[in-house]
């Protein structure tokens, strides 16, 4: 996920400035190499006398620039089955770019797409890991990081790259140019690239998408520099999705996509995702005086996410994995026979089949009474069985935040913040693809089947009634939420001869509501308008200690406590529908502490963590088809809590001349404590399905990688070469588990502890796996001559080859479906779906840089 590092490590840690903005910065030839083999900056070490006359001065503080050993194997080689660094979700990080904060309210997650292809403008970064302090924010229990975007932050220079590659994309092309901060105080900044493939590695998937940037810097004297950064992404892609084990094995592949068909001869996938969500960032920095700065940033992100699907009425379900086409669901063994090999041996029987689609919807003549909700107006002609929707997400965030550092004195440094965040998503469906019909209607089938004498229930929206659908139309669900927050926090940091302490405090507030824009037939009063508005106050608190045993020498200790709101996307049980909320709505707890040692010493690099950090009152809502209730079901979980205890170890050797032996470790065991609870109702219906059902969660493993391990050598040429060449293995992983086969109704009359018993409740463990990753370079100065020259021309090459071995059975990523037979209790009626990992894949580019 991030790329590059600038790792600030245990607790109080001395405050490394940037650099001021040169007008032609003069870096040395090895720096130069450095980026253009590593795409890093160059990294700051301490010296070798540093710290060794402890009795006449204080020990420097860890410094926090160096390279992290355990980081930088956790970010490029784990890679393959989607490693989370100590089992966290992605919303226990914070991102901020040019000191604005960009992770989503609704969910906490960073949107790294909407910067996707700018990585020639994304180098500059400050990261801190885990419970560290840091200068431009008080951090979530993973971390947080700070890109710097700045135009004048930038190296004064052109970048011409191409790539090729068979991952998601095959090209990719990108041009920066940046002219570097100039005598009149103008810095300005521009990039762009465009990566795509018509075929992506798994068949039926495409890509295309592009990236702009631009940035514009002035420097009005040497206190003020104002800051202005816009960039977008435009992107669609053909997705890929997950199918069962049967399905792959007939086809006989493991990137098998359910999720495309031939018409016409060409292949077309029917899930398309599209991204166009452009940000503008202004940043202040004001330099105080000589010991004080304050940084100010706003942004602004305006725009939509969306995916297409298949939607049906009154028709057989189109998807090609679907479980009632496989073989394993036929009774007659003859005709379950006959289905494999059709299955086995024509591809338009395994995927989706667009002429029986179209032809469907050519056939579908039907007459809509009183449609518009205007009485008599009968609208007749080809009414689509199916159609493509597309599901669209139109967000609108703002962002402002300010952050004041200021060194009270030599070993007293305080640091404050504040931060507003407002963001407002506006969800709904348009009709995307009539598929050869002449119209839609906007009608709930699940209503009207279930209250066939009660008119309303089948309308998504009484306000317009029994409304024709043309292409581009909304339909469905359409609501928005609306989120704000606003923090502040405080950071001392205090600096002594043998020791370090930091302490820091946040304090914040969120709220959030939900706003309809349909009438639900179904909810006529919970569906329409504003909701409540609900309101949450949250606070945190964390510190550490650091030992300097000498100027190389470390052991830290930090600590950390904190509530946090819960997010919407969890609160609310049926927003598509109504605006019902979860019983006992209550902000999540976290508790958390590391322990560490920290070697850093010219030959040797040593980093080791242990860890420990629970999750209370955590929630989750899961929706899906239930075949008993005929109904799309939510099941609303609560009292969710998890425990994520570990060790995380990392070394870099300097073993011969250019020769270093990197290893890593990451031993974890991240469970879950508590038996959850589940309320189940259906978007149909207001009435509980059941209440308060216990779910036998205790003890189940959070699926991600518990153990993964990496070793390999890293040798460094004078001649400006390099070579990488690591061995990964990954143990104790898991799929995510079904809840429903967790409760007692799933094992009512089994035995305890007999093998059905076992299978209906065991967790599903996959197996251990290996992968062999390589990455070369090469740094070619092209006018050698340049102490003589304004400009030196470097020539780079690069390639990564990953999964040398060709291991195609790493799953990286897969769940339970949300099925169950509570009939025959077979396990196997509704198989879990996986993704695979890629085999040998490749990354190679070549770019010119002067």
């Amino acid at each position: 996920m991030w790329q590059y590092f600038r790792v600030f490590l245990p607790a109080a840690f001395s405050q490394v400035t940037p650099p001021p903005a040169q007008t032609n910065p003069d870096t040395t030839i090895i720096e130069t190499l450095r980026e253009n083999l590593q795409d890093n900056i160059p990294v700051i070490s301490l010296d070798e006398s540093d710290g060794q006359d402890g009795s006449a001065q204080n020990i420097s503080s860890q410094l926090g620039a160096g390279r992290d050993p355990f980081l930088s194997a956790a970010t490029f080689k784990f890679g393959a089955v989607r490693f989370r660094i100590r089992g966290y979700d992605a919303d226990q990080f914070n991102t901020y770019i040019n000191g604005a904060p960009m992770e989503n309210l609704d969910n906490g997650f960073t949107p790294y797409g909407q910067w996707g292809g700018l990585n020639d403008v994304l180098r500059n970064r400050e990261s801190t890991s885990g419970l560290r302090s840091s200068t431009f924010g008080f951090g979530d229990m993973g971390g947080l990081t700070n890109f710097d975007a700045r135009a004048s932050r930038q190296r004064k220079q052109t970048s011409i790259n191409y790539a090729a590659s068979n991952r998601n994309y095959n090209n990719r092309i990108m041009i920066t140019h940046s002219t570097g901060l100039n005598s009149k105080g103008w810095a300005f900044s521009f990039s762009g690239s465009r990566r795509w493939a018509e075929e992506g590695y798994a068949e039926g998937t495409y890509y295309d998408g592009w990236s702009f940037y631009a940035g514009v810097d002035k420097r009005f004297n040497d206190r003020h520099l104002l800051s202005f950064v816009a960039f977008a992404t435009p992107t669609e892609n053909g997705r890929q999705g997950a199918s069962v084990s049967e399905m792959l094995d007939l086809a006989g592949d493991k990137f098998y996509n359910p999720y495309w068909g031939y018409q016409n001869g060409k292949k077309r996938n029917v899930s398309i995702a599209k991204s166009f969500q452009p940000i503008g960032i202004l940043t202040h920095d004001w330099k105080v005086n000589d010991k004080t700065s304050l940084v100010t940033a706003a942004s602004l992100t305006m725009g939509k996410r969306s995916t297409t699907g298949l939607d049906w009425y009154n028709a057989a379900d189109p998807r090609p994995d679907y479980y009632r086409y496989l073989p394993s669901w036929q009774l007659d063994p003859m005709y379950a026979s006959m289905v494999a090999d059709e299955l086995r041996n024509d591809v338009n029987k395994r995927q989706i089949n667009w002429d029986v689609l179209y032809n469907s919807n050519y056939g579908a003549f039907d007459v809509v009474r009183n449609a518009n909700g205007i009485p008599g107006n009968d609208v007749s002609g080809r009414r689509s069985k199916y159609i493509i929707e597309d599901r669209i997400i139109n967000t609108t965030k703002y962002n402002f935040n300010s952050t004041l550092n200021t060194n009270i004195s030599e070993n007293v440094i305080f640091t404050a913040g504040v931060s507003y965040q407002s963001q407002k998503n506006h969800y709904y469906k348009e009709v995307d693809d009539l598929l050869g019909g002449e119209f839609y209607v906007d009608v709930n089938q699940f209503g009207e089947r279930d209250f066939p004498t009660n008119n309303s229930a089948a309308q998504n929206d009484l306000n317009r009634p029994n409304r024709i659908l043309k292409t581009g139309d909304k339909f469905g669900y359409n609501y928005d939420l609306n989120i704000k927050k606003g923090s502040v926090w405080l950071m001392g940091v205090f600096k002594f001869r043998k020791f370090d302490v930091f302490i820091a405090s946040e304090h914040s507030y969120t709220s959030f509501f939900r706003y309809g824009n349909v009438k639900s037939g179904l909810f006529a009063n919970n569906s329409f308008g504003k909701s409540t508005t609900y309101n949450f106050y949250n606070s945190g608190i964390k510190g550490g200690l650091t030992y300097k045993i000498d100027g190389r020498n470390y052991i830290f200790v930090n600590g950390a406590y904190a509530s946090r709101a819960p997010f919407f996307e969890n609160a609310f049980i049926a927003p598509r529908t109504r605006d019902f909320v979860q019983d006992n709505l209550k902000s999540e707890e976290i508790l958390s502490t590391e322990l560490g040692y920290v070697l850093n010493a010219p030959k040797l690099k040593i980093r080791a963590t242990g860890y420990y950090t629970q999750f209370k009152n955590q929630i989750d809502v899961l929706t899906f088809y239930h075949d008993e209730y005929r109904n799309f079901v939510n099941y609303a979980i609560s009292n969710i809590g998890k425990v994520h205890m570990g060790i995380e170890f990392g070394v870099e050797a300097k073993i011969y001349k250019g020769l270093n032996l990197t290893a890593a470790a990451a031993i974890g065991n991240y469970t879950y404590n508590t038996r959850q609870s589940a309320t189940v109702t259906t978007d149909n219906n207001a009435d509980v399905l059941s209440k308060n059902e216990v779910v036998y969660s205790k003890d189940f493993y959070v699926p991600t990688a518990q153990q993964a391990y990496t070793i390999g050598f890293d040798y460094r040429s004078p001649k400006f070469w390099f070579l990488n060449v690591n061995f990964n293995y990954f143990d104790k992983m898991y799929l995510n588990y079904n809840p429903i086969r967790r409760t007692a109704a799933a094992v009512n009359g089994l035995d305890e502890g007999s093998e059905k018993w076992h299978q209906v409740l065991d967790q599903t463990q996959l197996d251990p796996q290996y992968t062999l990753d390589a990455f070369a370079g090469y740094s070619w100065l092209m006018n050698r001559k340049f102490n003589q020259l304004k400009k030196r021309t470097f020539l780079v090459f690069n390639v990564g080859v990953n999964n040398i071995l060709n291991n195609t059975n790493i799953v990286s990523g897969g769940f339970e479906q949300l099925r169950f037979d509570f009939a025959e209790k077979n396990v196997n009626k509704f198989p879990d779906r996986r993704f695979y990992a890629y085999g040998i894949n490749f990354f190679a580019s070549v770019g010119i840089r002067f």
